[in-house]
């Protein structure tokens, strides 16, 4: 039943347009399912995407901001969404050419809303 819940949610995520690759990701580190359309290194990848959000939640705790919802790397052409999903669970996602960055990023938050009723 958990498996299936958590592809649910990777399939929502990966219908958003412009998004490449997505990862629900637990708060330690531990990535709960993916899609990636690349080779890259699954472990790190979730254990600094949960690194990020919990750096900039605490960066938000000193400077005294309410609740952080989410952290975006931009390069050129490519972003990288880290999003809270609940107490448990981050998404993550790669945006790839220059898609809306607020679209992706509202689409993105009613999936981690969901996410965070659920699991």
């Amino acid at each position: 039943m958990l498996k299936e819940k958590i592809s649910v949610f990777i399939d929502k995520v990966k219908a958003i347009e412009g998004v490449s690759a997505c990862a629900l990701v637990s708060r330690d580190g531990i990535i709960a399912g993916k899609y990636f359309d690349q080779d890259l290194n699954e472990p790190w990848f979730g254990a600094l995407s949960a690194t990020i959000l919990s750096s900039a939640e605490s960066v938000g705790s000193i400077i005294k901001l309410k609740a952080l919802e989410s952290v975006t790397i931009r390069t050129q052409d490519t972003q990288v969404i880290v999003m809270a999903a609940g107490e448990n669970f981050l998404i993550t996602a790669i945006v790839r050419d220059k898609t809306n960055a607020d679209k992706v990023h509202t689409e993105m938050h009613a999936v981690a809303k969901k996410i965070g009723e659920v699991m």
